[in-house]
């Protein structure tokens, strides 16, 4: 169990830096992407990141899929 967090935070770390060395060319960055919740009504504003999440997610399951197989 403490392989898996090991690894997990130093992939989370190399996930941080690539993002924000990427950040300086507008093609990497990941701001509101086109499937995005924003909702914007008066004083009040909403703003889900949905196609991030996803994204996360994938990734993620493909990590924790690799690093379970033995």
């Amino acid at each position: 169990m403490g392989k898996i967090f090991i690894m997990a935070g130093v992939i989370l770390i190399d996930i941080g830096l690539l993002l924000t060395m990427l950040s300086h060319f507008s093609f990497f960055r990941l701001g509101r992407l086109s499937g995005d919740i924003y909702i914007r009504r008066g004083s009040f504003s909403f703003y889900f990141p949905l196609v991030i999440c996803l994204l996360l997610s994938l990734l993620l399951t493909l990590v924790f899929s690799l690093v379970s197989r033995k």
